[in-house]
């Protein structure tokens, strides 16, 4: 197998939009460099490339157009790039509608997209898709033979359900710490640190991928890969500047750093503090992988991808009339309009016009081989309890789920979450989260589906003789005498 990495930097400019609301915010200063990171490996019979970008999330029109100029440009199939985002709510202007969405929108929903909501910025649209191009190019040029390391690593200190069951049988996100009306989480975690590693035939260490699931909103001040920044900085001490380290966002549409079951401070949980202990803590459970496992060298490289579409939920002529009528008294009272009423008001009304446009989206399942590891993605926010069933039903010894990936269709929960005693802040309908309730478990069985198409490489693990021979010392005893 060969492989081959490159980075390049992606970092927007200050006053910026950034993403990771529902209203405008804006980008004042720059706390550690946004990247793009690429790793392409070459195998007996195909060759695959997997981008990750430090941004929210990526449209669905950037892979496209990537993936249609990587065919002319470099020699690796469109349909075999992997594209996802590291979903990082520090990042650049890469979230939101495009300004062709709404060019014929009504005046009311022009102006709520225009001045009220995140939009995508077109000259850092571009900007980003061309340093992606370039970098897919230099990852392809820079491919040599390598050897492979492989594990899954355990933290279970950093990340938590943000969704709690209360006392009163409704699930809420984010309930409050220490809140005594908490029963307990609504949902698992996943500990999993995945680790796959690249050697050079010297044995130098070239990179790794690492598939871990926290959202990416510890928030150091400033523009940020956020708690990723440091992971790859505890990795690089170790090595070299030149080590490559992307980071596969797992299954984390209801995990963050926040542990709302205990009182521990906020300063392990947000800003530089926070950022950090997440990050170094994963960067040293991947240095286990990385110092410790067996190299081998693998062949197989392999993608498969699944497309097809769901529906959009269509809201009640009730709830659009309520909603436009607290718009509309916004405009006119300050204060109502930097409520959560308001903002979700908003969004029900740009959810209707987008609706009546189009009533299905478009889901991709892609499935990555590399070796005895399967990558298996789809574009949402997913929540974790989905992964795991994914995992739990691989047949493949090592199975990274990524999420974000080859588009973004909003929050993916169960639909158990969806029930009268359920609820929460991701099952809201809003213009960005407003799938059919059974999305996910649809998504779960094409992945399951999808796996099935591949057979893993079997890693040659070596085994001692059977010996039929005790350790002498071992025969001894007992001596009571």
């Amino acid at each position: 197998m060969k492989a081959g990495f490159y980075e390049l930097d992606i970092t927007p400019f200050i006053g910026m939009e950034r993403p990771g609301g529902y209203i405008k915010s804006f980008l004042n200063k720059i706390h550690d460099p946004l990247k793009i990171r690429v790793l392409v490996c070459e195998g007996e019979s195909e060759k695959i490339g997997i981008c990750v970008l430090d941004t929210l999330v990526i449209p669905r029109r950037f892979v496209e157009e990537i993936r249609e100029e990587i065919g002319k440009k470099v020699n690796i199939k469109g349909k075999n790039i992997l594209i996802s985002a590291t979903h990082t709510h520090s990042g650049g202007p890469l979230f939101g509608l495009f300004p062709d969405e709404y060019e014929d929108a009504p005046e009311l929903i022009k102006e709520l997209i225009s001045k009220y909501s995140i939009t995508v910025d077109p000259y850092y649209y571009e900007f980003v898709k061309r340093k992606t191009i370039d970098a897919i190019y230099m990852a392809d040029l820079l491919k040599e033979e390598v050897l492979c390391q492989v594990g899954i690593g355990f933290e279970n200190k950093v990340s938590f359900n943000r969704r709690s069951k209360m006392k009163n049988n409704k699930v809420y996100t984010h309930p409050g710490k220490g809140n005594p009306d908490i029963i307990g989480p609504a949902g698992p975690v996943d500990y999993d640190v995945g680790v796959l590693s690249f050697w050079d035939l010297k044995e130098n260490f070239k990179g790794c991928l690492i598939n871990f699931a926290c959202h990416c909103t510890t928030g150091p001040d400033g523009i940020s890969a956020d708690w990723i920044y440091y992971t790859e900085n505890v990795i690089k001490k170790l090595f070299n500047e030149k080590t490559k380290i992307i980071v596969l966002q797992g299954a984390s549409g209801d995990i963050t750093q926040v542990d709302n079951f205990s009182l521990r401070p906020k300063e392990l949980e947000y800003g530089e503090k926070g950022s950090n202990y997440l990050g170094t803590r994963i960067g040293l459970e991947a240095l286990k992988i990385i110092l410790t496992e067996d190299k081998y060298k693998f062949n197989e490289v392999k993608s498969k991808s699944v497309i097809f579409k769901v529906k959009i939920r269509k809201q009640s002529e009730e709830k659009l009339k309520k909603a436009e009528e607290i718009v509309k008294r916004g405009f006119t009272d300050e204060k109502l309009m930097n409520t959560t009423e308001w903002i979700f008001a908003k969004e029900r009304l740009i959810a209707d016009y987008l609706f009546k446009k189009k009533q299905t989206v478009e889901v991709e399942i892609q499935a990555v081989q590399i070796g005895p590891v399967i990558i298996v993605s789809n574009p949402g926010e997913f929540f974790c309890i989905l992964g795991k069933r994914i995992k739990e039903n691989s047949h493949f010894p090592f199975t990274f789920v990524v999420e974000l990936a080859n588009g973004c269709i909003g929050y993916i929960p169960n639909i158990e979450a969806f029930s009268e005693s359920e609820g929460g802040y991701e099952t809201v309908l809003t213009s960005y989260s407003n799938l059919e309730i059974n999305t996910g478990e649809k998504i779960v069985e094409e992945s399951i589906k999808l796996i099935k198409n591949f057979k893993p490489e079997e890693i040659p693990f070596k085994k001692s003789e059977i010996s039929t021979t005790p350790w002498s010392y071992g025969v001894l005893g007992p001596d009571v005498d």
